[in-house]
């Protein structure tokens, strides 16, 4: 029997809860762009371990497509999936949610919650289990990092007067 796995990580934000939503749900096209970076990210790691057709140099791209957001009172969930482009078959497709909660009026918890199923039936399954699932999880570490980085940089920017925007916005 073939099982999902399960990662999930979380960062804290200086930032109202807001601002962090607005950030993510006014233009979130730009999260596709730090999806390839942590991508790169995993492909050097799994390199690093032997596992994977070129590994670094596959130089693979992927897609991220973002579902609609669900307001809860507690949270916020974006929706999203990040597939391989190209090689489907040799690595997962990751379903995900990106969490934004309150932890005050000027913090926010920004998480994210991602499922994937390893490839290639219990081989894949057995090698994800012993090594891939960790390049897994530094890569959606990783991902996040990059995502609270960007609008914490952005938050800074508009603060300081400057007519900048959120990520991915003019």
């Amino acid at each position: 029997m073939l099982v999902a796995m399960f990662v999930r990580y979380y960062l804290e934000l200086p930032l109202p809860p807001g601002r962090v939503e607005q950030a993510l749900l006014g233009s979130p096209e730009w999260l596709s762009e730090l999806a390839g970076e942590a991508q790169r990210r995993g492909d050097v790691l799994l390199a690093e371990v032997g596992v994977g057709p070129l590994g670094a140099r596959l130089g693979r791209r992927v897609a991220v497509r973002v579902g609609e957001p669900m307001t809860f009172p507690s949270m916020t969930s974006l929706p999203l999936s990040w597939e391989p482009v190209g090689l489907e078959g040799l690595f997962p497709r990751l379903d995900a949610d990106l969490e934004i909660g309150q932890l005050g009026e000027d913090r926010t918890q920004l998480a994210i919650s991602a499922r994937y199923r390893p490839p290639l039936g219990v081989v894949g399954q057995a090698i994800d289990r012993v090594l891939v699932h960790r390049v897994a999880e530094a890569t959606v570490k990783d991902f996040l990092d990059r995502v609270g980085q960007a609008i914490t940089a952005q938050a800074a920017v508009r603060g300081s007067g400057a007519a900048a925007g959120y990520p991915g916005t003019p």
